[in-house]
């Protein structure tokens, strides 16, 4: 009875050990990018998939416009489309990854508020599963291909990048942290 104490005692230890771990690198990775607030970075696309021709063609802005304690709001502008912000919170266990996005007028988009939440952070990158809101969320819109998703985040002194993957799908676009670019005009939300 003693060694089963003392095993489950060592278990929680370990937990709680592992759990504040994950929440010093979760901190760490955020504020990396609270360190950008309010400067905007031009990107590319550098990921090899022909559906992502579009995106390559237009000039690629994040903007880390709003940063408060535990949360960023980043908008994501695409040439003229100002829809979409990249929502980063923390969360008891690490990190969460939302995707708003909006219409000209402020509404929301009827694909809006999908992520996940961190499943592996280093200081340098986030990685992002689907969650159980988002998987509902594409299936009642017919995006199945969606329920797999896996998001990314990366931070480097010079680079920021976001990604998305599945099967049979990569899309990556890398920002150059070393080059402010004007900022782009405010996006709903």
């Amino acid at each position: 009875m003693m060694r089963l104490l003392s095993a489950a005692l060592l278990t929680v230890s370990a937990c709680a050990g592992e759990q504040a771990e994950t929440g010093e690198r979760a901190d760490a990775f955020l504020a990396a990018i609270a360190a950008h607030c309010g400067e905007s970075y031009g990107g590319k696309v550098v990921s090899t998939d022909a559906v992502d021709a579009d995106f390559a063609n237009e000039a690629l802005v994040m903007q880390v416009r709003e940063c408060s304690e535990g949360a960023l709001r980043i908008p994501f502008h695409v040439g003229d489309d100002h829809s979409r912000t990249w929502v980063l919170t923390r969360t008891e266990a690490g990190l969460r990854l939302k995707h708003d996005h909006r219409h000209e007028d402020g509404s929301e988009d009827a694909v809006t508020q999908y992520g996940g939440d961190s499943g592996a952070v280093t200081a340098t990158r986030a990685e992002f599963p689907v969650d159980a809101y988002s998987i509902d969320m594409f299936q009642r819109e017919g995006l199945t291909a969606s329920v797999t998703n896996v998001w990314a985040m990366e931070i480097t002194d010079t680079m920021f990048a976001y990604e998305l993957s599945r099967e049979n799908r990569f899309f990556r676009v890398e920002f150059n942290l070393t080059a402010p670019v004007p900022a782009p005009p405010a996006p709903w939300g």
